[in-house]
């Protein structure tokens, strides 16, 4: 009997794991020509990202326009905190690509008059031949939580096999800069926790996909 138990409980514990082994394979794409496309990347360029706060009332004394900046100003914190987590990890993680200081990006962005309302226009192609980059690293971050008084989103990288909420989700794609063609992207599902902030959520996204981060060598 407790052969079998055990049997069970290993079986399970299989089922489980390819579970969750496919739940990561869903969530990230690479393009099957990564190779070939990226084979002369030497740098690239992070984006500011693309917050959306959604939610069906605005709590008190909060404006549209203030959730508006927020956001903005949250586009710029995320774009900083991946820019940040490449440095710390462009050595231990062997990365075949250096990343452009996030400053000269944005000089570079708001010289040519590039805002992040009008930053959707502009092709991937156009971006990069701007900022002199082999390809660029954009993305979207959305929470049903806007922030008021200068309050972090309480966010966590939902573990396990766990569905996903509604709280939120964050994509990060990387184009190529001569042919616009996406290279990469992940996709993850966020929910609320206590005591995140920008910088957490980041590490925590970036430390469940490196293993599969394609300018990472092996």
């Amino acid at each position: 009997m407790k052969t079998f138990r055990f049997a069970l409980a290993a079986l399970l514990l299989a089922g489980t794991l390819s579970t969750a082994s496919v739940a990561q394979s869903r969530e990230i794409y690479e393009n099957p020509q990564f190779k070939t496309l990226a084979q002369k990347h030497k740098q690239l360029a992070i984006l500011p990202f693309a917050v959306t706060m959604t939610t069906k009332k605005l709590p008190k004394g909060v404006t549209q326009e203030q959730v508006h900046q927020q956001e903005m100003q949250e586009g710029k914190n995320v774009q900083s905190a991946l820019h940040t987590y490449f440095l710390k990890h462009q050595s231990s993680d062997n990365f075949t690509v250096t990343f452009q200081d996030i400053n000269k990006t944005n000089s570079l962005l708001s010289k040519a008059g590039i805002t992040p309302e009008n930053i959707s226009g502009k092709t991937s192609e156009e971006l990069a031949t701007l900022l002199g980059v082999d390809g660029v690293v954009s993305g979207t971050f959305v929470t049903d939580k806007p922030l008021s008084d200068g309050a972090a989103v309480a966010m966590a990288v939902l573990v396990g096999v766990s569905g996903p909420t509604n709280s939120g989700r964050t994509s990060i794609s990387i184009n190529d800069g001569a042919t616009g063609e996406l290279l990469w992207k992940y996709d993850k599902a966020l929910s609320r926790g206590l005591g995140s902030d920008t910088s957490t959520i980041i590490n925590a996204i970036m430390r469940k996909c490196s293993k599969m981060f394609p300018y990472a060598k092996s």
